[in-house]
């Protein structure tokens, strides 16, 4: 039989703000263990919420930017549930008026074709504290830095079908929440996970199937993975008579499998309830409008800039502005130089080439976009060549020097005097008769073995322009 995949993605992102959700504790990651919690956060008798606005309009920005509808009154509610890092006994979240409803992202997927994605809704809600397993022996610690930090749930329709189009939808959300500098959404930091829901059916039905969910996933790579297995997973065990349990399951990358961890809860199991200490959030439009106002250009909006503006194709385009730092980057490279085609190309060959041997971000890069587009300047005032280019590009990783010194130091600046240039091609006629017998014969692919002669014993330096213009005059005159 053959099967069709239904998935839908729960993100959380952790919004960047300076304090908690509720609380004025700081939620910056990595201090020690329960340094970052205060009375409230430990849910003392008597303390009691105090909203932090900065949050909504994080969340407003999000929705703005998925062209979602904005609640204009949204309510906070009480999930209740026991567990050791929540020391309330109950989560603050959002329910049946979150502040972002529907919504939708574009998606591009590997075959360049583009799909749109719904987004059902985006609320707000903090943060629970962490279980430490690790650094105990037979008991486990709590720690409550994380606890009452703002969070973004974005819930997506379950409109994907494979695990490829799960990582671009993904990939598309980590995009824009970085471009609206609203989260880090560094995922293996627990700024940005994922909750995977995942059922199958039989092709070209209607019904859906019992849907498991995989929890708090952080890593692109293990969310392609995690749904590979469990999709492999649900089919063994209904083509060998069994029925899917609907319950809560992890990923174990070492396995490459799902385990369960507890039976899914469904929402009335939460008792939920509007919470008593909290108002409703009323905003109005003049409110969402300040907002709007304020939205920086977007993914698509940029990359439909680029492919007009710097005439990129829309390969091209949509790589460099895959994320803000590279499409920063790629327009300082550009300003440096005046060639968007030949820093579109060093930014997406050379440079990425680079980035990804070290597993870096670009904004890591040792390698400036100024000092790039003073390279490339170099390229195009034929002070060298591209081949050379790139030895002065390798050095530049290390060296700190400016462009122009390096070349001067190790002796790259490009022969463009044409009575070097002439020597260099009275030697490579003389050494290579059967070639320049065959350009004279009409074979015109020789031209470029004979450059590249020239090319070898110039080290590199030779002008090639100059070098072929001079060939083809001595010996087709």
């Amino acid at each position: 039989m053959e099967w069709e995949s239904v998935i839908g993605l729960e993100v959380h992102v952790s919004l960047s703000t300076k304090s908690k959700l509720f609380s004025g504790s700081a939620s910056a990651f990595g201090a020690e263990p329960n340094t970052q919690a205060n009375i409230f956060d430990l849910a003392l008798p008597g303390t009691l919420p105090v909203f932090n606005a900065e949050a909504l309009r994080m969340a407003v920005r999000f929705g703005l930017a998925i062209g979602a509808e904005i609640g204009k009154q949204s309510i906070f509610d009480r999930k209740n549930y026991f567990y050791p890092d929540l020391p309330k006994g109950y989560q603050i979240t959002q329910l049946d008026f979150p502040t972002v409803g529907k919504g939708s992202l574009s998606v591009t997927l590997e075959d360049g074709t583009e799909k749109v994605i719904g987004v059902t809704r985006a609320h707000i809600e903090e943060n629970a504290g962490k279980s430490l397993h690790e650094e105990f022996n037979e008991f486990s610690g709590i720690d409550l830095n994380r606890a009452g930090e703002p969070l973004l749930e974005i819930v997506s329709e379950p409109e994907i079908t494979n695990a490829k189009e799960a990582v671009a939808y993904l990939k598309k959300l980590h995009s824009i929440v970085r471009y609206l500098d609203i989260s880090d959404a560094i995922m293996a930091q627990g700024s940005m996970r994922c909750d995977v829901n995942v059922s199958i059916r039989p092709k070209n039905t209607i019904e859906l199937g019992t849907r498991t969910e995989i929890k708090n996933i952080n890593s692109f790579r293990f969310v392609e993975k995690a749904i590979y297995s469990e999709i492999r997973r649900q089919q063994e065990v209904i083509e060998d008579g069994g029925k899917i349990v609907q319950e809560t399951r992890r990923y174990d990358s070492d396995k490459d499998i799902t385990t369960p961890m507890r039976s899914k809860e469904v929402a009335n199991d939460y008792r939920y309830f509007p919470e008593p200490d909290l108002l409703p959030i009323v905003i109005d439009d003049e409110y969402i409008a300040g907002i709007r106002a304020e939205l920086p250009e977007l993914p698509d909006a940029k990359k439909e800039r680029f492919s007009k503006e710097y005439s990129l194709s829309n390969y091209d385009a949509g790589v460099l502005t895959a994320t803000r730092e590279m499409a920063e980057y790629f327009e300082e490279v550009t300003k440096g130089c005046g060639d968007p085609k030949l820093a579109a190309n060093w930014v997406t060959g050379d440079l990425s080439a680079l980035l990804n041997k070290n597993d870096l971000d670009i904004s890591d890069s040792s390698i400036q976009a100024e000092r790039l587009g003073n390279l490339l300047s170099r390229i195009l005032d034929n002070t060298i060549s591209g081949r050379i280019a790139k030895m002065v590009f390798e050095t530049m990783i290390d060296d700190n020097d400016s462009v122009d010194s390096i070349i001067a130091k190790k002796g790259l600046k490009q022969v463009t005097d044409s009575g070097a240039i002439e020597k260099l091609v009275d030697e490579v006629i003389a050494n290579n008769p059967d070639q320049v017998q065959q350009l004279k014969e009409g074979k015109d692919q020789v031209i470029g073995f004979l450059v590249g002669q020239a090319m070898k014993l110039s080290q590199g330096k030779a002008n090639p322009g100059q070098v072929n213009q001079l060939l083809r005059e001595k010996i087709m005159p």
